[in-house]
Parts: C-alpha cells; structure tokens; sequence
C-alpha cells in the first residue's frame, strides 16, 4: 500500500517508521530538509523536501497514486489544504490533523467529505480523553483496550504489599487462566518474560486480561480503589478545558493559570464545578492553602514538560493519590516514569495510536503500536496453514522476545496458556520487543 505522510515532526516521523518497518510503500515529505535526515536508520523509506500544498511538489510525489494521505503537519489549515487538494489529485484516503473540535461534529462530517478530507484527528481531544480515562481507574498506569475492548491491556505499578513480588511467574498458577502477564518495565528495560522471571516491588506489570476479569487485578497488585472527586489542574491549555468538560459534573475541579487574561477567559469556557485561580501550580504556599491534601488528582498539562513533573513530584509529596503529567519531550518520558510521576500523557504517541487504529479498520495493517514499555502490541489474525496453528503453542519455537497475550474465537475472548491450539481466524494478541515484530507476522501468515 502507498502511503503519502506529509509533516516530519513528531507525530509523522514515528507514524513513518512504524509504517516502514511493516513493509508499506511510504513517503515522508516536509519543507524542512533537516527533519528528513534519517542517516543511520535502516529504514525503507522514501524522503522528499517538498511542500504538501504545493500542486507540483504532489505531482513529484504522485500523490494521485497514494492509497492513504495523511497531513499531519503542525498547522490545522494546512493540513486541511493538503488533503482537499491530494483528494482532487486522485489519493484514495486522506486524513488530517486538526486542533478545532467542531471540524469532528457529527453535522459536519458530510461537509468535509464533499471537501475530500477523509477522517480527522484532534490531538488535544484524544489526550483529555486519555486522562478521564487515567482518573477513571487511578490504580492504573496504562489502560488500553485491544480486540473492540474484548481483551484488556493493564500495566500496573506493584509495590511491597502486593501478593506478587519476589514470585516468579511459575508460581503464580491457576490465576494465569484469568491474566497474563506480557511485560514487565524494570527501570528502563522492558522484559518480555518467562516462568522464571520473578517479579519485583517497583516493576511497572503489564497484564493482558479479559473484561469479566480485570476487576481482580487491584487484589493481586495491591493497588487500593478510590473514586476521584475532587481534582486539581495546573494549566488552561485546550487539554485542560477538554478534561474539564469530560470528567462527570459530580466532579469538584480547581484550575490553576498563571496568565491572568487568559484565567479570566477560561471562566466562560468552563462548566459550573470547575473554579479557576490566577495562581501557579507550584507555589507551595498557594496549594497548601487550597488544601492540596484534600485533593485526590492532580493534572500538570501546562505546555512545559519540566514544571510538570516538578508539579507532579510536589503533589505526590503533598499526599496526592493520583497524579498525571502531560510529558511531550520524548526524551523525558522515561525519567517521569522513573520519578513515580503516575500516568504519563505525551498526545503526540497518542495520536499515532489513533492513526494506526484508523489504519487497521482500513485494512492497511492488522497490527498497530502502542509505544508502550518500549515494545509493540499487535492484533493479528492467524491464516489457515499458518505455523502458529500447526501444534500447541508450548511446543512452538517462538522468537525470543515475543509472548501471546489472548485471543478472540468466534467473537469470546480467552486468556492462552502453554496447551492453547490457536485455530485459523482466531484473532491474537501479541506483544513483543521494538525490533521482533515482524518476525512474530511470519508465525501467522
């Protein structure tokens, strides 16, 4: 499949290279020659300098040959501009980055349509969405679920009081019916492990589990349940107002801004529970006299990656339960998680994630990355004749940092074990290390 991705920020470049390394026909086009420079990678892929507005620089790149147009450049104009002229060039599919939610409303699909933009993307929206989801289940570091939500994806830290540390997965027994355990993060290395792995207090656990069973996982791992009422928000970013709006009204939200204009506007954009302060989220004395003992979530979503996790890191000694980071440099995500920050909100991964799981329902690709952990989660159907279903899985050699996390037969979702016979069509849920992906497909096709 030709893919056309034009923007090399970000959100492009990984996108890109996701796309590569699954054997896509790709090009990566982008004003700045500097962002294409990819010297070192071995990855197949086709760079241009060239503008994505530009109707010959979409000739040089044949964009009327393209299955898929994706714009995904910083500027939403822009990009609406590329996808309405790549669809009038001829390009199957496009899809665009926006940063204005009523471009998704229902009453205006058919507009863009006519328009020739195909599908749409807002960056800030999905990022909110993610952290109601995170205040939701704050005993969670990651959620995600796979399979239309059949099989869930839990990585949760484990501390001294939970019943698995210092046991190694061997001695875990009947419970590994109900989960699996896929990966453990240990500082900076993910495991991808087996029955002697041994788990230890600190270890970020991923499990991948079913929907009647995930409610027992607070149990094994030690992890209290508590519901969040009262929450408070360091910055009035577009990230900010959108949780605001989507947490329930129940909820009792402080929002703190350090521009005093922009507080002022804020106050009309914001639901009744929500009070706004003119004041900054890492002034000790401010908090204290707010009561930030009392709070039960602290959000950081300012646009500064640092003053987030200093936030953060201030709450957490305060006695907050729960905190969320909105970390956009990718070279601090690992740092954050190693200062036990919490959850850990970076919108450009999470909008890739949203393009890929617009690719698999468009039969692009039966795999998608999840960046988690350092490591890729894939859906993939297992093909009649396939090595995968020839024997049982404990008798099949498979790469050395990949495991199987669950399957769908026939609509039932179910946990596998070392006697699981996969069948051909039952849809399997893989996770393996950055680089073992496409040595896992081979074992299914």
């Amino acid at each position: 499949m030709r893919i056309v991705i034009a923007g090399a920020g970000a959100v492009g470049t990984h996108l890109a290279k996701l796309l590569s390394m699954e054997n896509q026909d790709i090009i990566l086009m982008d004003t700045d020659k500097e962002k294409l420079n990819f010297s070192g990678s071995n990855l197949e892929m086709m760079t241009m300098t060239a503008s994505c507005t530009s109707l010959k620089d979409l000739n040089e790149v044949d964009v009327e040959d393209a299955d898929l147009f994706i714009a995904v450049t910083p500027d939403e104009s822009v990009n609406i501009t590329a996808c309405m002229l790549a669809a009038n060039m001829g390009a199957k599919k496009t899809f665009a980055r926006i940063d204005n939610y009523e471009y998704l409303l229902p009453k205006n699909k058919e507009f863009f349509k006519k328009l020739g933009i195909g599908s749409m993307v807002y960056p800030e929206m999905l990022a909110a969405k993610e952290i109601v989801s995170a205040l939701k289940r704050p005993w969670v570091r990651q959620w995600v679920e796979l399979c239309d939500g059949a099989i869930i994806l839990v990585g949760v830290k484990v501390r001294d009081n939970s019943e698995l540390v210092n046991k190694h997965l061997y001695e875990l027994g009947k419970e590994n019916k109900k989960f699996h355990i896929v990966a453990i993060k240990r500082n900076n290395t993910t495991i991808i492990p087996s029955g002697n792995h041994q788990i230890l207090s600190g270890d970020i656990v991923f499990f991948t589990t079913t929907k009647d069973n995930v409610e027992e996982l607070p149990k094994i791992t030690g992890k209290a349940k508590f519901e969040v009422k009262n929450v408070m928000i360091m910055g009035g970013s577009r990230i900010a107002i959108r949780t605001c709006q989507y947490l329930p009204d129940s909820t009792n939200i402080k929002l703190l801004e350090v521009d005093k204009e922009k507080s002022y506007q804020l106050l009309e954009k914001l639901p009744k529970n929500v009070t706004v302060y003119h004041n900054d989220g890492r002034n000790a004395e401010f908090l204290l006299q707010e009561g930030i003992s009392d709070i039960d979530a602290f959000v950081a979503v300012t646009g500064n990656s640092e003053a987030n996790i200093l936030a953060c890191m201030a709450a957490k000694r305060y006695g907050v339960r729960k905190t969320v980071a909105e970390v956009e440099n990718m070279d601090y995500i690992s740092m954050a998680e190693n200062l036990d920050i919490g959850s850990i909100i970076n919108k450009k991964l999470i909008t890739v994630n949203n393009i890929y799981r617009f690719l698999l329902s468009a039969d692009v690709s039966n795999v998608k990355s999840l960046t988690i952990a350092n490591a890729d989660v894939a859906e993939i159907i297992a093909r009649p004749n396939s090595r995968i279903t020839k024997k049982e899985v404990k008798k099949i050699v498979l790469p050395k940092d990949v495991t199987l996390g669950g399957l769908i037969r026939n609509g039932e979702p179910m946990m596998i074990d070392g006697d699981t016979l996969i069948e051909p069509y039952d849809h399997v849920v893989v996770f393996c290390l950055d680089d073992t992906l496409r040595e896992a497909e081979k074992f299914f096709n």
